[in-house]
Order: C-alpha cells, then structure tokens, then sequence
C-alpha cells in the first residue's frame, strides 16, 4: 500500500468515530431550581456513547467531579478533578460509571454515566454500598435500569 492509501485508509477508520462523538454537559449545582434538593448534578444520569465526553460544568463553587472507587468498569483509571473547576472527559470503555463530589458524597452528591447500550458492571454497580444520602439516590437513578 502505498502512502497515500495507508493515510485514506487510517483517515476512514478514525472519521466515524470523531463525526459520531458527542458532548454532554452536566453541571455541579449548590441547589436544584426545580426542588429543595441540595447538592446535586444536574443531569444526575447520562447514557452516552463510547468515544463521548462529558463536561462538567461548575455552575456553583465548591464542587469537583471524582469517580467512586469501585464503581466504575474494570480497568479504568481513577479520575479527580479539582475544585470549583470545569473538567472534561473522554469515556472510551463501556460500563456503569459512578461520580462524586468529594466534599459533598455524604450529602449524596453523586451521578451517573451509562456508557454504551448493555452495561456489564451495571449489578455490581447496584448491589455497592455508598454513604446513606448517595445510597438512596445511586438506587433512585438506576431503579428504571434494574
């Protein structure tokens, strides 16, 4: 093969896949305006596809985005983000991503990233024990799931 078809055939492997990636925004919130929740992240659930980013968006300061240990596909590297910042990211492997805000888990600051179709860590995901306030609402948000 010559050059220029090996550069066609890796533009026409690599194309679909950046014409097909999508961003999705979810922002870090003190307060729901629609209820009396505090703390939260709104959406709370996204189902993207893989290759996708979201960005988190600090809306209100104070908050960073962290996934909970355990709770996210094997193999993947943690993730933190600092305070009070936007931040970024690229979801390339399928599975049940859980996220927090460090300082504010126990107050069940928490979402989710479904990422591709058919999770498979989605009943391990379920059945993890998270801080009372996080727990009620991981199990709120994955009840139309399970």
């Amino acid at each position: 093969m010559n050059r220029l078809g090996y550069v066609l055939a890796v533009f026409f492997l690599v194309m679909p896949a950046s014409v097909n990636a999508a961003d999705t925004t979810i922002q870090m919130l003190n307060k729901d305006p629609g209820s009396k929740e505090r703390n939260i992240y709104s959406p709370a659930l996204v189902q993207i596809k893989p290759g996708d980013t979201v960005n988190w968006v600090s809306t209100d300061r104070g908050h960073n985005v962290e996934f909970v240990r355990g709770a996210y596909p094997e193999g993947v590297k943690p993730f933190r983000s600092a305070l009070g910042k936007d931040v970024s990211y690229t979801f390339s492997t399928p599975g049940v991503y859980v996220f927090k805000c460090t300082p504010h888990y126990g107050q069940g600051m928490v979402g989710i990233v479904i990422v591709g179709e058919t999770p498979d860590n989605l009943s391990e995901i379920a059945a993890k024990k998270y801080p009372s306030k996080a727990d009620r609402r991981i199990d709120a948000l994955l009840a139309p799931l399970t």
